[in-house]
C-alpha cells in the first residue's frame, strides 16, 4: 500500500506539472498520462473556486492554506438537504452534508489540475464515508465542481487513477455539482493555526501538514 501511495503521489505531481522533489525521473508514465499533462486547465485572469471534501475539514484547510496561489480557505458544509446546518447537526450524519473546504485560488499561479493533485494526496480516496477514525457520510471523499471544465477534469483524473491502479482499492471520491456552501461556525475557521497546541492538532493535523509541506515544497507560500 505504501509503495502504491508513493507511486500515486509522484504520478499526480507529474500530471499537474508539479515538482516531485525526488525520484520521479525513474517512473514510467503511460502515454495517456503524458497526454493528460498536456491538457491542463486554461488559466484566466480572475479567481476561481474549488470545493473539496477530504475528511475532517480542519486538516484539509491547514494543508491547502500552505499552497502558493491559494487566496482563502473556508471550512463548511455542502451536498446535503438541510439549510443552514450546524456542526452538531452535520456530525449526527442526518443532513446529507459533507465537511468541505471552499478554496479560492488564483489560476494564474496554481491550476485546477494542481489543486486536484493536492486534493487526492491529502487523504485516502479509497475509504468510503470515513477518513481514519472519523466515520460517517460527512467525512466522504468528495469534489463539488463549479463548472463543466472542473467536472471533466475531476472525472478524467479519477478514471485514470483507477485505470492505472494507483491505489490498492478503487477511488470512491464523489463527484457532484456544487449547489450552496454553508460556512461553519467561526471557531472552525483557521482552526489549526489558532489551536496548534490542541491534542488533535498536534497528533493528527500537524503530521499531515508536515508531509504535505515536504511533497509540495516548491509550491508553498513564502514564510516571512
Amino acid at each position: 500500500m505504501l509503495k502504491q501511495l508513493k507511486h500515486g503521489a509522484l504520478l499526480l505531481l507529474q500530471l499537474a506539472g508539479l515538482s516531485a522533489c525526488a525520484q520521479h525521473d525513474n517512473l514510467q508514465y503511460s502515454k495517456t498520462f503524458q497526454k493528460m499533462n498536456d491538457q491542463k486547465s486554461e488559466t484566466t485572469a480572475h479567481l476561481d473556486t474549488a470545493t473539496f471534501g477530504a475528511g475532517c475539514y480542519w486538516c484539509t484547510e491547514a494543508q491547502f492554506q500552505e499552497l502558493k496561489g491559494v487566496i482563502s480557505v473556508e471550512s463548511g458544509f455542502t451536498g446535503g438537504h438541510v439549510k443552514n446546518p450546524t456542526y452538531k447537526e452535520v456530525c449526527n450524519g442526518t443532513t446529507g452534508h459533507a465537511e468541505v473546504c471552499n478554496i479560492v485560488f488564483d489560476p494564474t499561479i496554481i491550476s485546477y489540475d494542481e489543486m486536484l493533485a493536492a486534493f487526492w494526496m491529502t487523504h485516502d480516496p479509497t475509504q468510503l464515508n470515513r477518513q481514519g477514525n472519523d466515520v460517517g457520510t460527512q467525512y466522504r471523499s468528495s469534489i463539488f465542481y463549479h463548472n463543466a471544465q472542473q467536472k471533466a477534469k475531476a472525472e478524467e483524473y479519477k478514471k485514470k487513477l483507477n485505470d492505472e491502479k494507483v491505489f490498492d482499492k478503487p477511488v470512491v471520491t464523489e463527484i457532484a455539482p456544487f449547489t450552496i456552501f454553508y460556512k461553519a461556525e467561526d471557531y472552525h475557521q483557521n482552526y489549526y493555526n489558532d489551536n496548534g497546541d490542541a491534542p488533535y492538532c498536534s497528533f493528527v493535523i500537524r503530521p499531515k501538514v508536515e508531509k504535505f509541506q515536504k511533497v509540495f515544497k516548491d509550491k508553498l507560500k513564502s514564510k516571512h
